[in-house]
């Protein structure tokens, strides 16, 4: 049996919601017809959602291709402003990789834009020996549910486990049709989910949910 788990990236193992709200705040000025001014607590409403249904949200008032534009400016200056100030990651987390990397396959997939993943790592290579695959909406153009079967189907995997922080992402665990664990320690709530309360306990769940133990 081959075993994989799959992670959301933004409130699953790391908060980079201050240095991307600084990034946006940064990107933002070329854009003086539009108001919004993100902070990290905007920016974290936001997390998992799509880029263009951010935009949507939070580029009001202008027509939606002047919003998609500054959506696209902001996503070019947070991968940039992230190799610069990386986040951290929550604590605990690179321990739990290294613990579940011991017999399962680990994956990143996540509906951010081409660069992000990339600067993540480049942030915190320690992970990048734990990581077999990484997918995102940027590359594939499709939802989280079907990049999630993709990474599944290329990597071969008998069993495979979705963990996430928000309903958004167990919705698409359910569509994708694998189990779903929730970071409850992230930015969302998820109501009668499997969870764990912080990094440390990933492990163990997993195991659980995956018939490892």
């Amino acid at each position: 049996m081959k075993y994989g788990i799959l992670f959301d990236l933004d409130g699953t193992l790391w908060d980079a919601s201050d240095p991307v709200a600084a990034s946006w705040r940064h990107a933002l000025r070329d854009f003086p017809d539009i108001a919004a001014r993100p902070d990290a607590a905007a920016v974290r409403a936001q997390m998992g959602r799509t880029l263009p249904d951010i935009a949507r949200s939070l580029f009001t008032g202008v027509p939606e291709p002047r919003a998609l534009a500054a959506m696209d400016r902001c996503c070019d200056e947070e991968c940039r402003w992230l190799r610069v100030h990386p986040a951290p990651l929550y604590p605990g987390v690179a321990a739990a990789l290294a613990d579940l990397a011991r017999d399962c396959a680990l994956c990143i997939v996540s509906n951010c834009q081409v660069g992000y993943i990339e600067a993540f790592l480049a942030g915190h290579p320690e992970l990048l020996p734990h990581l077999t695959d990484t997918e995102n909406a940027g590359r594939t153009g499709l939802p989280k549910w079907d990049n999630i079967r993709l990474v599944c189907a290329r990597n071969g995997f008998d069993r495979a486990l979705y963990v996430g922080d928000t309903a958004w992402d167990r919705d698409a665990a359910v569509r994708a049709g694998v189990p779903f664990l929730h970071a409850a320690y992230g930015f969302g709530t998820v109501p009668g989910a499997a969870a764990v309360s912080a990094p440390a306990g990933l492990p163990e769940q997993a195991r659980l949910l995956l018939g490892l133990k």
